[in-house]
């Protein structure tokens, strides 16, 4: 079939040189904007216009621009898995159902990609897309049937943030196309939730907005567009995100990857120089994501998506709610967890919230079970390529080592409160930031390369020094005298001297008034448990926590117990049923829809509607 928009572009690339891949995604991505500043005025009411507008711009995208027919059959066929099985099986299993599809297409058009199709520079992959969409469609799921399908004892114990996200009711076919198919996150994202999609389609997001905030209509005089003015705020994004781009470019030809690959040349400069080369291409390399990202913020925002409500104590609106990355944190983070936190934010939301917290048994706190299934969930939902393998095992190791260093080097630099820095924190502040990203620029090199012997070459050549630092680190706080080296470090830290002073006195006290030293121990122990930490879990990488890990046999026999018991209350013919209920009805669904006796036949559709919660029968 004959594509003119491609056949324009395919001679723009040959005559003038340009990279084929670099100038469709350019299009999609600042292609956008203009189309933004229409959809934002489309009247509030005309909610199926700017469904229809969006899905065909999507259309356009991707038939057109980027020539994927493929690409788009993928991505729908996942879409309407969600909004069946989603619409009519009813039970408690349905998002774990749709969980597993939709993270099972995606893991197999992975493999393809790496093994079966060869990549050209005329050819886009559709897989980032994909793994956009799997985000959105598997939140969904949770959401819908946080909203729908539990019963009001069962939607109490879910966090604010699961509340706050719940789908009331089973959206029309025509809005969920259109939520599935943002035409601007749809490639690089940022992923956002149906409700926040649903409020910012009606118009209800904006409610809290002050009318003197919105602005007049030029062609109605006297009527207000519910959508703020930000296109300033939209265009210093642009901004931003167009030097990001150009940084990227010069950075990559200056420092590019093949050099850390050649065995003759890298080798032979000095240590100190491989390894900040190492960082100097990590640095480079998420140069693109900012760009990406930002650009994509920026999209949201001139469309109205990206409001975050309205701060009346300073009169200022907020627009941070798809932002996906925090770049001042991510630059000046002085550990692990304030990087990860501050690096694909959306996609860490998701994995807390769609899987971390899924997983975990009702009434218990989150196992090795929860941080398995999340660490495997994000592994591949990023790929299948060693390199982000290796990537992530390793920031396992730096999660772990993060927290022992913050538990025994940064008390030294805090007074006896814990609480206030030293004058010589600043120093423990520098050296933080330097080393985590020195460390991170060793980690991502596998992520940046792929491939397993190329990695593992680059990471020999600087001598594999962070990982025998890691080891150094687990053999000294984890090993046979890590008594001995932890209390070494305890006794340089002014709260852990003050303490000790503290609690002499303690038990001198209690020693002469008894009644009085139990009061004091209770104290004690109250403290003790307001200084414990919680755990941490960022970008779906744990930490190693051997103690924790130890736990693993007993989640296993719970599960196995769990399922037992679930087939002893025949559960599997339960869910027989189900499925077969689910068939019927949509087959009286269709039927409904497509016939009618002499009145017009209209076409299916599939209009919301708000199912029962479960019963226990269907359970």
């Amino acid at each position: 079939m004959y594509n003119f928009v491609d056949a324009v572009l395919t001679k723009v690339t040959t005559t003038y040189g340009i990279d084929s891949f670099t100038l469709r995604y350019a299009i999609c991505l600042l292609g956008s904007f203009p189309l933004n500043a229409i959809l934002k005025r489309i009247p509030e009411k005309r909610t199926n216009l700017k469904c229809y507008f969006i899905i065909s711009m999507s259309l356009f995208y991707l038939f057109g621009v980027l020539n994927l027919i493929s690409g788009f059959r993928t991505l729908l066929i996942s879409t309407m898995f969600t909004y069946l099985i989603s619409r009519f099986y009813r039970s408690k299993f349905m998002p774990h159902v749709n969980f597993i599809f939709v993270m099972g297409h995606l893991a197999i058009n992975h493999i393809y990609a790496q093994f079966l199709n060869e990549q050209t520079q005329t050819t886009v992959d559709i897989t980032s897309s994909q793994m956009v969409l799997a985000m959105k469609l598997t939140s969904f799921a949770w959401s819908y049937y946080d909203g729908s399908c539990t019963s009001e004892n069962d939607f109490k114990d879910l966090t604010e943030h699961q509340k706050s996200r719940a789908v009331r009711g089973h959206p029309p076919l025509l809005k969920f196309l259109a939520y599935a198919f943002f035409y601007s996150t749809l490639l690089t994202g940022p992923s956002f939730d149906y409700a926040d999609f649903d409020s910012w389609l009606n118009c209800e997001m904006f409610r809290d907005l002050p009318e003197s905030k919105k602005p007049m209509r030029r062609y109605h005089p006297g009527k207000r567009r519910q959508i703020p003015n930000n296109g300033k705020l939209a265009s210093w994004k642009v901004i931003q995100g167009l030097a990001w781009m150009i940084l990227s470019a010069i950075g990559m030809k200056h420092f590019p990857v093949k050099y850390v690959l050649d065995r003759n040349a890298f080798p032979q400069r000095s240590f100190i120089f491989r390894i900040h080369y190492l960082f100097l291409l990590g640095f480079i390399h998420r140069f693109k994501y900012y760009a990406a990202w930002t650009i994509s913020e920026a999209s949201c925002i001139l469309c109205g998506l990206g409001y975050n409500g309205y701060d009346p104590k300073t009169q200022k609106i907020r627009w941070d709610r798809v932002r996906n990355i925090d770049i001042w944190t991510v630059e000046t983070a002085q550990n692990t967890r304030e990087m990860l936190e501050a690096w694909n934010m959306n996609t860490n939301k998701w994995l807390k919230y769609s899987v971390y917290l899924r997983v975990t048994k009702k009434g218990k706190k989150p196992g090795f079970r929860s941080t398995l299934f999340t660490f495997l969930t994000s592994a591949f939902w990023h790929g299948t390529r060693p390199g982000y393998y290796l990537t992530f095992a390793t920031g396992a190791l730096y999660q772990t080592c993060g927290k022992i260093y913050r538990r025994n080097f940064r008390p030294i630099f805090l007074r006896e409160d814990g609480v206030t820095p030293l004058p010589s924190k600043i120093i423990y502040d520098f050296i933080g930031i330097y080393a985590i990203k020195l460390a991170f620029g060793y980690m991502v090199q596998p992520f940046i390369i792929l491939d397993l012997k190329p990695s593992l070459m680059v990471w020999g050549s600087v001598y594999f020094y962070v990982h025998i630092i890691v080891a150094l680190s687990f053999f000294l706080f984890r090993g046979p005298y890590a008594k001995q080296v932890t209390g070494f470090f305890k006794s340089k830290q002014p709260k852990e001297i003050f303490m000790r002073k503290q609690k002499k006195l303690e038990n001198d006290i209690s020693a002469s008034s008894p009644n009085l030293g139990d009061i004091l121990k209770a104290k004690m122990e109250h403290e003790k448990g307001k200084t414990a930490e919680e755990d941490e879990m960022n970008l779906g990488i744990p930490p190693i926590e051997l103690e924790k890990w130890d736990n693993a046999k007993k989640d296993w026999e719970d599960f196995c117990n769990d399922y037992k018991e679930w087939r002893n209350k025949n559960g599997l013919e339960i869910e027989e049923v189900n499925l077969s209920k689910a068939f019927d009805r949509f087959k009286q669904e269709f039927s409904d829809a497509t016939s009618g006796s002499g009145e017009r036949v209209r076409k299916m559709s599939f209009s919301g509607y708000s199912p029962k919660p479960i019963s226990k029968k269907e359970q």
